[in-house]
């Protein structure tokens, strides 16, 4: 058991590996649904991620397609910590993918789109028995057993985990689909009697140290639709632990022999909520029931970890990107009286949000999303506003310049004059926010109109949006409430749509802020419920208003991804008192900073004074030099820290 125990990895999955494509159109039959939202997907996929996720060390063992949705698979679970170097691109197959309603009735309509697809394709050159020997545990499924290939392909990886002592979990995982028992548009129906299923499965049984399978699929295993029958069945074959999956009610475990009444096994209460998506239910309870299993918790443990993670899952839309993470399921298990309607819990779903998110230790930002900046700039020297695109372009081109020796580079764009510059940076790694107000306004209104949910729809969802408001306590009602409803109304469509947030202050013309303003009115937006990722906050060379930020932001929101300190077009010498201050608070993460870096090098170009090349060099340079400046007053506070 030691030996087991200093294993590299946990868990190896094989099995099904697509992508899911859910209907955002709830209640509709598949052939109504107008727009489908894209996740990864496939029973093992899911399991894997899902463990992943509570902590355990998993990797995925699988094909997927050399394209587009073979590298969002193999990204997606590599960014959710999944060990991905045995998940290989096929250049001969496709990634598979499925079409899934959103239904309140116990059919969920599913179209499984494969013809020859790549997870399918495994074959036993692919089994690499070392890999199997690192890990505590490989999870086979049901369904590569109704092919050759992939049959072939896990029989030899249960070999070599029989012969590594590496335990062996089945996921019985029936549909009856992939047998050729059911047609493509019975991709939902969940049980068709089939000998030739049940004797493959028997096959497998007598290898296993777990199994586990909802009724339909213990019928199939167990060759018979009587379900004590079939258990009884399994058990002449296997000495493994059975887990009964029963639905809304949990599941039943059974370690030794199937008692007369299978109610008698092993169970703990199941969490009665709303079920708004069960087809994940499955695959969330086998991922909370493993991560107690491989470290060896009691059964009665195993099962609640299951039960709460498949609770959690069906409040949400899609499978793998709805799995709890360990903090969710401390905090869902810790609640004393747990919500039928998960959704209305707000700080679940904040804690999903933040605790999935990988965001970044620090930023150097360049912001270069200006509009009526420029425009008076261009105005003032008598040049066409057209120009102000081919400067942005050229301006993401010395972001880029420097983005490349630089991890912690950002850039800030509009889509007014920068959506050039958008769509070359977007795809390219960088960190991007993106400008959604209109400028100038007060109170704030939003670019595309006032349905903004529908116009960050249209926004690829690496954008991080990006919001300005000219905003102070003392504010009258009549800006201060349009202005909080309409956070409101942002907040709201960056959580329906999947967008982070950065909320950015700044004194309105005419008013000052003092040592108290902004932790102000970063308290009240804490208390009217917006809890953005990322503030942007005035400069400020008083360590004390840093501090007071940061105590506001630790009291609300722990999981804030930090504070960014903005320009204002000051001269470098007060950027770096700024730098200085706000460095001794730890939520001062980076800086967003434009025309203190380009504004000159801008002027100059669009007078004609400098070419592309000089205002690209300029620019880099002084980019550089603030980062440097970042960097060295952090430097200056962690050694005065170290010293005190």
């Amino acid at each position: 058991m030691s030996e087991n125990r200093n294993r590299a990895l946990d868990l190896i999955c094989i099995g099904r590996t697509c992508v899911d494509l859910y209907a955002e159109q709830e209640g509709a039959r598949l052939e109504d649904v107008q727009s489908f939202r894209k996740y990864v997907g496939g029973s093992a996929t899911n399991i894997a991620f899902g463990t992943a996720r509570l902590g355990v060390k998993s990797a995925m063992l699988t094909r997927v397609g050399e394209e587009q949705m073979g590298r969002y698979v193999r990204k997606t679970l590599a960014d959710g910590g999944v060990d991905v170097s045995c998940v290989s691109l096929d250049p001969d197959h496709l990634t598979p993918y499925v079409l899934l309603a959103v239904r309140e009735i116990d059919d969920f309509p599913r179209i499984f789109a494969y013809g020859d697809p790549a997870d399918l394709a495994l074959e036993e050159e692919d089994i690499e028995p070392e890999f199997i020997a690192s890990s505590k545990a490989l999870l086979v499924t049901g369904t590569p057993f109704s092919r050759s290939r992939p049959r072939a392909a896990s029989f030899k990886a249960i070999e070599a985990a029989k012969e590594a002592g590496t335990r062996v979990a089945f996921d019985l995982d029936y549909r009856p689909v992939f047998w050729g028992v059911a047609s493509h548009e019975q991709g939902g129906e969940m049980f068709v009697e089939s000998e030739r299923v049940t004797e493959v499965y028997r096959l497998v049984l007598p290898e296993c140290d777990l199994v586990v399978g909802t009724e339909e699929e213990i019928r199939i295993a167990g060759g018979s639709t009587d379900t004590p029958k079939a258990l009884r069945n399994i058990r002449k074959l296997s000495g493994a632990t059975i887990v009964l999956k029963v639905g809304a009610m949990g599941a039943v475990v059974f370690p030794e022999e199937i008692p007369e009444n299978i109610e008698d096994g092993v169970r703990v209460p199941g969490f009665p909520v709303e079920v708004f998506n069960s087809v994940g239910a499955g695959d969330a309870f086998m991922s909370g029931f493993l991560s107690g299993w491989l470290r060896e918790k009691p059964l009665e443990e195993c099962l609640t970890l299951g039960n709460a993670c498949g609770a959690i899952v069906v409040s949400r839309h899609g499978c793998s990107p709805a799995m709890p993470t360990e903090e969710e399921l401390r905090y869902f298990l810790a609640l004393e009286e747990k919500p039928h309607r998960l959704g209305d819990d707000v700080w679940l779903d904040h804690l999903h949000r933040a605790t999935t998110r990988h965001d970044p230790d620090e930023l150097h930002v360049l912001a270069i999303d200006h509009r009526w900046q420029l425009e008076e700039m261009a105005d003032e020297l008598g040049v066409d506003r057209g120009r102000l695109r081919e400067l942005k372009v050229l301006l993401g081109q010395a972001f880029k310049g420097v983005a490349g020796g630089d991890g912690a580079a950002g850039v800030l764009l509009d889509d007014i004059y920068g959506d050039k510059a958008l769509e070359e940076l977007t795809g390219s790694g960088a960190w991007v926010a993106r400008a959604v107000e209109v400028a100038r306004s007060r109170p704030v209104e939003f670019v595309g109109g006032s349905n903004v949910a529908a116009t960050l729809r249209r926004w690829p969802q690496e954008h991080v949006v990006k919001c300005n408001l000219y905003m102070h306590p003392q504010d009258e009602p009549e800006i201060k409430e349009p202005q909080e409803q309409r956070m409101l109304q942002l907040y709201d469509a960056c959580l329906k749509n999947d967008r982070q947030l950065l909320l950015e202050l700044q004194r309105p013309q005419g008013m000052q802020y003092d040592e108290s303003s902004v932790a102000r009115l970063l308290e009240r937006f804490y208390e009217i419920g917006v809890r953005p990722e990322w503030w942007k906050l005035p400069p400020s060379t008083d360590p004390g208003v840093w501090k007071r930020i940061g105590e506001v932001v630790r009291e609300h929101d722990p999981y804030c991804a930090g504070v960014l300190v903005l320009g204002q077009a000051l001269e470098e010498e007060k950027l770096a008192q700024s730098f200085e201050a706000a460095s001794s608070e730890p939520v001062c993460k980076g800086f967003a900073i434009g025309r203190s870096i380009y504004g000159e090098a801008a002027r100059r170009w669009l007078a004609d004074e400098i070419g592309d090349e000089e205002l690209i060099s300029s620019v880099v340079a002084s980019y550089e030099r603030m980062i440097s400046l970042w960097q060295g007053r952090s430097e200056h506070w962690s050694r005065e820290g170290a010293a005190g």
